[in-house]
C-alpha cells in the first residue's frame, strides 16, 4: 500500500492538544479537563498519521507529542509554565510539520 502525506496539517492539532489541553487545565482547575484535550488530539493525529505515514512514522510522533507533554513539567521548573509548554509544542508541532504535514500548501 503506498503512503502519502495527510492533506490535512497535523502540527496545527498537536499545538491545540498542548497548548489547549494546559490552558484547559490550568484555567477550569480540573486537570483531567486537561487529559482529555490533550488525549483527543494526540488520538487524532495518530489516526492520521498511521493512516498516511504508516505506524513507525506514527509512533516517532506519538512519541515526540508525550515525551513533550511529559518533557515540559520539568522545563517548567526551569523556566515557567508557560514557557516551557510553548518550547515543547514549537518542537512536536514542527516535528509533526515536517514529518507527517502536506508541503505543497499555498498561502
Amino acid at each position: 500500500m503506498t503512503r502519502h502525506r495527510s492533506a490535512t496539517p497535523t502540527a496545527p492539532v498537536v499545538a491545540g492538544g498542548l497548548i489547549g489541553g494546559f490552558a484547559t487545565a490550568r484555567y477550569s482547575g480540573r486537570r483531567e479537563l486537561g487529559g482529555v484535550v490533550l488525549a483527543g488530539a494526540g488520538a487524532w493525529c495518530a489516526r492520521s498519521w498511521l493512516r498516511s505515514s504508516g505506524p513507525g512514522v506514527m509512533g516517532v510522533l506519538l512519541g515526540t507529542y508525550l515525551a513533550a507533554f511529559g518533557g515540559s513539567h520539568g522545563i517548567a521548573k526551569k523556566i515557567g509554565a508557560w514557557p516551557a509548554v510553548l518550547a515543547v509544542t514549537a518542537v512536536a508541532s514542527g516535528a509533526a510539520y515536517a514529518v507527517a504535514d502536506p508541503t505543497d500548501t499555498s498561502f
